[in-house]
């Protein structure tokens, strides 16, 4: 599933974290709300970065993605 149609699943307080804190290691309970909302961080979806010890990560794309979002833009679907 692609970014747009999980991310409008996600609660008001999750996308402001997100936006709030794009590029940081994402949260598990975060990491769990994007799953149950469809997409998959195991994936080999554009927006998934890396994942480890540390946590998960976005991709560089789905960084800039998530700041436009952030700055009110529309970014171009995937």
């Amino acid at each position: 599933m692609n970014i747009e149609q999980w991310w409008a699943q996600l609660k008001p307080s999750t996308k402001a974290w997100l936006i709030d804190n794009n590029g940081d290691a994402v949260p598990a309970e975060i990491v769990t709300e994007i799953t149950n909302a469809g997409g998959s961080v195991e994936a080999d979806a554009w927006w998934v970065g890396d994942s480890g010890p540390s946590g998960f990560y976005f991709s560089d794309e789905a960084i800039d993605w998530i700041e436009a979002v952030g700055n009110g833009e529309t970014p171009e679907p995937r």
